[in-house]
This record gives structure tokens, C-alpha cells and sequence, in this order.
């Protein structure tokens, strides 16, 4: 029974030390995502505003001004799937692989040809793992963009793809990640990016929308598109950061939780077989005691 009993005072204290870990991990989640969820909620608005717009007015230009609006066969697909770093956070990663699988095959079944660009080492693992095509001409963003996120070197990324996108390499590019909602809840989502179409909220359909044009729409659309486009990634990518440092603060507060409830029912299992324990040296000393009188 002395061995049932240390078995049991260790695992009490692995828990112990485990709740200590996810703990810390979930306090380390909480500050950085207030951070995170700071640049998200400021750079949300203007990027949404921004890209419909432009959408709209690029959507009005004759065929082949806009370069980054021509709509083509589609024979060659760029699919961004943005993840993080580390684990530890739950489904977060698994739902963008889940969105870039389910892209992979639609291209299969189409018979079109696919790259993937992993942002995050996450991202890059499963592409290795299943064996994915991997964009090349964008040198370590796979594993070094999270350690400097900021708008700077995600526009280097953004200026590749359009160029790749301008010279004809890829049809059509699109975004899989988690979109941050709140601490407990992020939206896997599949994001066109390239080309760049047309609003589809009500009302915003570019002949809907009277603008005025300074010098023309041609340089404005040349001048600011791309722009748009550099902000369009950038937010993903913010969106994706607060929605890691959400999901990971969950993951952690689950896992406390349930150490918890683990501890708990430990230190009453301990409590019983050390109950019994000593009910059964009772006995004994009775039985010896009754023996000895007899």
C-alpha cells in the first residue's frame, strides 16, 4: 500500500507542477493578447474601408487597366495559410490546415495547379508533413515573419505575391487563417485576396457609389492598390496574432482547470488508500493484541 501511496504523491505533485506551467502560460497569453488585440481593432476599420473601396473602383476600370483586378482562367492557385509559431493553443492551427486541405483538394479536383505559402512554422510543418507544394522566392517568412510582425516585412510578403500574381505565375491567391472575434472565439476563414474584386456588402457595387476622382482613377487605383493590398495581408496577419494569443490564454485556462479538477480527485483517491492503510494496521495490531491475550 506505501507504494499505491508515493505513486499517488507523485502524480499530485507532476499536476501540481503542470497547473504551474499552464498558469503562467495563460497570464503570458493575457498580456500579449491585449496588445494584440489593440492593433487589430485599430487597423480593422480603416483596412475593410479601404479594400472595399478600391475594389469597387478598380471593379469599374476597363478590362486589363487593373492588374491586379483582371479576372483569368485560373490555372495556377497561391494558397496563404498563416498560422503560428508554437502549439499549445488548442485547435488554432489544425482549423488553418483543415481550410488549406480542403483548398489543396478543390485544386485537385479541378485539375489546377497549386503552391502553398506557409506563414508560421506551423504552416510549414504540415506542408512537409503532406507533402504540398511550397512557394518559393520568399526566403524565411515561413519562420522568421511572427518574430517581426509589423507592417514593414509584411509587405515585403505582399509585394512578392502581387508581383508573382502581375507577371502571370499564380491566377488567383487566397488567405486561410483565424480571424480574431474575442479572447474565447476565433473564425477560420478563407479569404480571397488576389485579384481584387468587388465589394459584396449591399450596396457597395461600384456603380452604386458616386466618387470623385483627383487626378483620375487610373493613378489613384495604380498609386493605391497595391497599398491596399499590403494592408490587406498585414490585418490577417494582426487578425491571426491576436487570434493565437486568444486561443492559447483558452487553451491554458481549460488545462488549468482541468489539473484542478484532476488534483482534486488525486487528493481523495490519496486520502481513501491512505484511510485504508491505516484502518488495516489497526487491524492487525488488534488481531495481534487478541492473540497475545489468548
Amino acid at each position: 500500500m506505501a507504494g499505491g501511496l508515493q505513486e499517488v504523491r507523485d502524480r499530485i505533485s507532476s499536476v501540481q507542477n503542470t497547473m504551474q506551467i499552464t498558469s503562467a502560460m495563460k497570464m503570458v497569453s493575457a498580456a500579449k493578447l491585449r496588445r494584440a488585440q489593440d492593433a487589430i481593432t485599430q487597423m480593422r476599420p480603416y483596412a475593410v474601408k479601404l479594400q472595399g473601396m478600391l475594389a469597387n473602383v478598380s471593379a469599374s476600370l476597363e478590362k486589363g487597366e487593373g492588374q491586379y483586378s483582371e479576372i483569368r482562367e485560373v490555372k495556377r492557385v497561391l494558397i496563404v495559410a498563416i498560422t503560428s509559431n508554437r502549439g499549445l493553443c488548442g485547435a488554432f492551427n489544425n482549423n488553418v490546415i483543415k481550410l488549406a486541405t480542403k483548398a489543396v483538394a478543390e485544386c485537385n479536383e479541378t485539375g489546377q495547379a497549386f503552391d502553398v505559402l506557409p506563414l508560421g512554422k506551423k504552416a510549414l510543418d504540415a506542408a512537409n508533413r503532406l507533402e504540398w507544394n511550397v512557394a518559393t522566392g520568399y526566403g524565411d517568412a515561413s519562420t522568421s515573419l511572427f518574430d517581426h510582425l509589423d507592417f514593414e516585412h509584411a509587405s515585403e510578403v505582399a509585394n512578392t505575391v502581387m508581383e508573382q500574381f502581375a507577371n502571370g505565375t499564380y491566377d488567383k491567391v487566397v488567405l486561410a487563417y483565424n480571424q480574431f472575434k474575442n479572447a474565447a472565439v476565433q473564425l477560420p476563414t478563407n479569404e480571397p485576396f488576389l485579384p481584387m474584386l468587388p465589394s459584396e456588402e449591399e450596396g457597395s457595387d461600384a456603380s452604386s457609389v458616386d466618387y470623385i476622382f483627383e487626378p483620375n482613377k487610373e493613378e489613384i487605383v495604380e498609386r493605391m492598390l497595391p497599398n491596399a493590398l499590403r494592408v490587406q495581408l498585414y490585418k490577417a496577419l494582426l487578425d491571426s496574432h491576436a487570434a493565437e494569443h486568444g486561443a492559447r490564454m483558452t487553451a491554458m485556462h481549460q488545462a488549468t482547470d482541468n489539473g484542478g479538477e484532476l488534483l482534486r480527485d488525486l487528493r481523495i483517491t490519496y486520502n481513501k488508500a491512505r484511510q485504508a492503510s491505516i484502518t488495516t494496521e489497526i487491524l492487525e495490531i488488534v488481531a495481534g493484541s487478541e492473540a497475545l491475550d489468548g
